[in-house]
C-alpha cells in the first residue's frame, strides 16, 4: 500500500503528485536549517491520532519561546499536504507561550502520516513542529500503483486489481471521479476474494470485494506534461457509501515521443 502518497487534493489531478515532491524536497531543505530549539512544542510530536480519511481537524499546537530573544514571526505553513487556514503570533516574547493553530484535510492520504508545520521568522530562519497520525481509508486496494512503461500520448492501456473495504465485510461502490472519467473508463464485477499471509490476492474466499477493470483510450499530454519525461496520473474514485472518501490509484512510466 502506498501510504500518505496522495495529496493536494484542490489542485488538478495531474499535477498534484508532481507538486507534491516538490513541496516536501523544499521543505525537508528547510528542515535541516530549522532553528528546532528556539520554539519548542510540548508534547515534542503533536498526536494526531486515528483519523478517517477524507474528514478534517482543527489542531492547536501549544508550545514556547524558549531563548532570551524575541522571535518575530512572516509566515506559516504546512508541508504541502491539507493544512491551511493557519494562525499563528507575529511577535512572541523571550520565555513566551506560543500557540498555533490550523485546519487540516485528510483527503487524498492513507496510512501513516507525518506532517510537519514550518515557521518562518522576518530575518529567514524557519522553525519546525513535527505531527504524527494515522489516516484511516475505508476502502483498500490489492495494488495502488500502475506501470504504463514508455507511453504514447493517447495509446490504449488496461489494469485489472482489485478492491474491499477495510474491515472486510461489505463489498465497495467504486466508481470513477468526475476528473478521472475524462480519461478512463471502468468495469466492476462483484467477486469473492482471499489475501495469503504474502498479499496475494486471488478469487474464491471470503472477502466481499470488487474486480476493477481500469482501462484508457488514450491519457493526454498537456502543460507541465509536456516539458517532463516521467509520467504521473493519479486516477480518483468516488463511493456513494463513503461519499468523504478519497481512493485513488497511481499511473507511472515514462512519455514516448
Amino acid at each position: 500500500m502506498l501510504k500518505s502518497f496522495f495529496s493536494l487534493r484542490e489542485a488538478p489531478t495531474a499535477v498534484r503528485s508532481a507538486i507534491s515532491s516538490a513541496v516536501l524536497a523544499s521543505s525537508l531543505a528547510v528542515m535541516s536549517f530549522a532553528q528546532e530549539d528556539a520554539i519548542r512544542f510540548v508534547p515534542d510530536v503533536y498526536p494526531i491520532g486515528y483519523v478517517e480519511q477524507g474528514s478534517t481537524k482543527h489542531i492547536v499546537l501549544k508550545g514556547a519561546n524558549v531563548t532570551k530573544s524575541e522571535i518575530v514571526l512572516e509566515n506559516s505553513f504546512g508541508q504541502g499536504i491539507g493544512m491551511s487556514n493557519f494562525k499563528f503570533p507575529t511577535k512572541i516574547a523571550p520565555n513566551a507561550p506560543v500557540t498555533i493553530e490550523f485546519d487540516m484535510d485528510f483527503s487524498g492520504m492513507d496510512g501513516q502520516i507525518n506532517p510537519v508545520v514550518v515557521m518562518v521568522g522576518t530575518d529567514g530562519k524557519p522553525y519546525t513542529a513535527k505531527l504524527d497520525g494515522f489516516v484511516v481509508a475505508p476502502i483498500f486496494f490489492g495494488e495502488k500503483m500502475f506501470d504504463a512503461g514508455y507511453y504514447k500520448a493517447n495509446e490504449k492501456r488496461e489494469w485489472t486489481f482489485y478492491v474491499w473495504e477495510t474491515d472486510k465485510k461489505e463489498r465497495p461502490d467504486l466508481s470513477l471521479s468526475d476528473e478521472a472519467a475524462k480519461e478512463f473508463s471502468m468495469k466492476a464485477k462483484n467477486v469473492m476474494v482471499k489475501v495469503d499471509e504474502k498479499g496475494k490476492v486471488t478469487e474464491g474466499g471470503k472477502i466481499p470485494a470488487q474486480k476493477i477493470t481500469l482501462s484508457t483510450k488514450g491519457m493526454t499530454r498537456t502543460g507541465w506534461e509536456l516539458k517532463q519525461k516521467s509520467l504521473r496520473k493519479i486516477v480518483g474514485f468516488k463511493s456513494k457509501k463513503y461519499p468523504k472518501a478519497t481512493p485513488e490509484v497511481l499511473i507511472v512510466g515514462y512519455w514516448k515521443d
